[in-house]
């Protein structure tokens, strides 16, 4: 019998290895992407709950994820009934995957929102918004030449370990912050953790935790001039707090300038702006990756529907589905090793409908 107050102990952090054998085929890269997915379902934890082979699935996922719950409250019983329907949910997402054929496509299961309603996850984790820009028919902008296969500026070495923002709308200022410690990696050879929450507690017109415009930010950085300091100068703390200043003389990164275009239809130009400028900012609509695993995603997405800020670090276009590498700010466990495979071509999540790049 289970004891009123569940004493969760912190276990690893449930991701696409932790899943019984059987529910991935195939093999790993170095960064630990999935290559290859079983499209059957069979042996998947989501399919197993459905079959019922797996009763206690929601307190294996509450002591998995550290989550402490007064077991037979209200709470408790309204986060079980969440994660029966993100049970419901993925199944459906996998079943649509599949119909496309081909084992690329991405696929869907429990990670550590599976307790959380679509409307709760979209309050706290998509709080990103895009501010008007016109349609770009600028694409002289960038020259004109021929284009690796594959390009990701995590070779480079100018990427910095993913982060997670926690419960705090803050995917638009690190998707920012994020871009601006690779260009200046590029420039420097140093690569630095800057403050995302300098630009939490200091961004003009943008709103702290409850989210906030990339595009906002980066004019902010542009007119103020003002120097991203080093995270251990000022941590990060994921919630909205008071602006502290840093004198001149201290180490800082400011921004010099930025580029904001609306590449619907031109997902090739976004290609040689992100090779010749940098890591890209775009604004996605990301209601369905609060299932994600791994895979490409195809489908179940939108344009039209902006909510989540998130860095393009590079593409890859050698496979029969060509896709875009994007870095979230939900953590290492989510998705593949915290980034998500995007399909390239037909504005898949609205990915070229807000693209940004940044100079410093």
């Amino acid at each position: 019998m289970l004891p009123a107050l569940l004493m969760l102990c912190v276990l690893p952090t449930l991701t696409p290895a932790s899943f019984p054998a059987g529910s991935m085929t195939g093999t790993h890269d170095r960064r630990g992407e999935a290559v290859r997915y079983n499209s059957t379902g069979r042996g998947h934890p989501a399919q197993e709950a459905a079959d019922g082979h797996n009763s206690g699935m929601f307190l294996n996922f509450l002591l998995r994820h550290n989550k402490l719950l007064p077991a037979g409250t209200p709470e408790y019983r309204r986060r079980e009934q969440s994660f029966q329907a993100s049970i419901r949910r993925q199944i459906h997402l996998n079943a649509k995957s599949r119909s496309s054929g081909g084992n690329n496509t991405a696929f869907y299961g429990i990670n550590q929102f599976s307790d959380l309603s679509p409307e709760e996850f979209k309050a706290t984790f998509l709080r990103s918004f895009s501010t008007k820009i016109p349609l770009s028919h600028a694409t002289e902008n960038f020259k004109a030449t021929p284009l690796p296969k594959r390009f990701d500026w995590r070779e480079a070495s100018v990427v910095t370990a993913v982060k997670d923002q926690q419960s705090c709308g803050s995917c638009w200022a690190f998707s920012v912050v994020e871009a601006i410690e690779t260009l200046h990696a590029i420039r420097s050879h140093s690569l630095e953790e800057l403050s995302v929450q300098q630009v939490i507690d200091c961004s003009e017109k943008n709103f702290g935790c409850n989210g906030g415009s990339p595009t906002t930010a980066l004019r902010w950085l542009n007119e103020t001039e003002l120097k991203l300091v080093r995270n251990s100068e000022y941590k990060y703390k994921a919630q909205t707090g008071i602006c502290h200043y840093f004198p001149q003389s201290l180490f800082g990164v400011s921004v010099k300038g930025f580029e904001a275009y609306n590449l619907r239809g031109y997902e090739e130009e976004m290609m040689r702006m992100l090779v010749q400028l940098g890591p890209l900012i775009v604004i996605v609509d990301a209601i369905s990756w609060q299932d994600y695993l791994g895979g490409i995603i195809q489908h179940h997405c939108s344009s039209g529907e902006s909510n989540h800020a998130v860095l393009i670090t590079g593409f890859d276009t050698s496979g029969d589905v060509p896709y875009w590498i994007v870095r979230n700010s939900w953590g290492v466990s989510w998705g593949i090793a915290g980034y998500v495979h995007v399909k390239i071509g037909g504005n898949v999540c609205g990915i070229a409908d807000t693209v940004a790049a940044t100079f410093v």
